[in-house]
């Protein structure tokens, strides 16, 4: 997957005279911090909830509610899925050969907040797809747990393969090459204006060898995709203005329609450790009615 930076942007401090200040109603201190990408987090999070009841994707005990790709994608046949401990579990079938594939919900949903807890192993590729088809076709949030890789920002899977991603995470090794922590950093990609989490910030919300709650809102046509991790927002794109490489807006609505499936993926090729898995657990979702 290829990745881009978005373009800083900075903003001279605000000065208010004292006699403004005081008459201001709202008192200065309240006023949202800035970051120095000149987007507010708490301003870009301040979205309508949605309003209807949770639906539980995943029952805990079975994948009823769920198919796997019923023919044969770039990333294989299908992949090993089973539930273990109460969480979905992914991995290459038989492990180590290079056969991925994804598995969807049954239901297909088109504007939506959706929350679950992620666990993947280090070393693996997977994703979480929205307005998924059984071509494998969607927006993708990444799940590219690995040297190189990046959890949370979006990318077009079969779509144009752009990428709003600012960054990469890698491993930090003991002398045994086992890992100890995790280090980010920015890469050259040229990305058009938008929010994104810093590196460092990324670093210190993603809890490591531990499960992850990850949160994603996906309204309108084309799609404003925010999504979170452990309430600390990772991304925004919107797909309506966003003017990236290898992205086509007309295009993309097209081929994946207004509603699609929720889907998870192992991927499918040589780069999955063998044995490696993904998790996923406490799976629902409720309708934005826009």
């Amino acid at each position: 997957m290829l990745a881009m930076r978005p373009t800083a942007t900075r903003h001279r401090p605000l000065f208010i005279p004292e006699t403004l200040t005081a008459a201001l109603a709202v008192p200065l201190a309240l006023l949202p911090a800035t970051k120095p990408d000149g987007c507010s987090p708490a301003a870009a999070a301040e979205e309508p909830p949605a309003q209807a009841e949770w639906i539980e994707l995943f029952d805990g005990h079975t994948l009823n509610g769920w198919h796997t790709n019923p023919k044969p994608i770039g990333h294989g046949t299908g992949g090993r899925w089973a539930v273990e401990d109460g969480a979905i579990t992914g991995e290459q079938d038989p492990p180590g050969s290079g056969n991925g594939g994804i598995l969807l919900t049954d239901r297909k949903f088109a504007d939506f907040e959706l929350e679950l807890e992620i666990r993947p192993d280090w070393g693996v590729c997977s994703g979480l797809f929205l307005r998924a088809n059984d071509q494998g076709q969607c927006f993708q949030v990444m799940v590219d747990y690995h040297d190189a890789g990046n959890v949370g920002h979006i990318y077009g899977e079969g779509i144009g393969g752009f990428s709003n991603r600012p960054f990469d995470i890698f491993g930090k090794y003991d002398d045994n090459k086992r890992l100890v922590g995790l280090t980010a950093r920015g890469n050259d990609a040229q990305l058009p204006e938008a929010y994104s989490i810093a590196p460092e910030d990324w670093l210190a919300a993603w809890k490591r060898d531990d499960w992850n709650t990850l949160r994603v809102r996906c309204v309108g046509q084309p799609p404003h995709i925010t999504t979170w991790i452990n309430g600390a927002m990772v991304t925004q794109f919107d797909g309506a203005a966003w003017k990236g490489a290898n992205y086509d807006a007309m295009k993309v609505a097209e081929q994946l329609g207004r509603a699609g499936s929720i889907a998870v993926q192992v991927h499918g090729g040589g780069g999955w450790p063998k044995g490696a898995k993904c998790r996923w657990r406490n799976i629902r979702l409720r309708v934005i009615e826009e």
